[in-house]
């Protein structure tokens, strides 16, 4: 029998170029990410040991130089992405569930934010 976990980023905020118009990348613009990861368990519980499990710092280190990188067209794409880097960073992530919002989408009309979120299944 194995055992779960959650592990949640809420809220990570990088400085990005990413969209699909031409001003969207040269004035960039805040990105918000969340990441919910379902982790197996192992050992880490039960050793209370940090190289056993998902360190946190790295895991949000691996958003932020993915957000922060190459340009994407679609939040869809850059949500996808952080999933599969992070999941190849870590392989006790057994689910990844990412949600990127955009508080300044080129829509005409008022609104809080855009956001989506992708699951991603190893």
């Amino acid at each position: 029998m194995s055992t779960t976990y959650t592990i949640t980023l809420q809220n990570c905020a990088f400085f990005a170029r990413h969209g699909v118009h031409d001003e969207e990348e040269f004035l960039g613009q805040r990105f918000f990410v969340d990441a919910e990861l379902d982790v197996v368990t192992g050992t880490a519980l039960e050793t209370d040991s940090i190289d056993d499990t998902v360190n946190y710092g790295i895991a949000f280190t691996v958003i932020e130089e993915i957000v922060t990188g190459k340009r994407r067209y679609l939040i869809e794409a850059l949500a996808l992405d952080i999933a599969k880097g992070l999941c190849q960073k870590f392989p006790q992530i057994k689910r990844a569930k990412i949600t990127v919002r955009k508080p300044n989408a080129p829509v005409p009309g008022v609104l809080d934010f855009v956001q989506v979120s992708v699951e991603h299944f190893v």
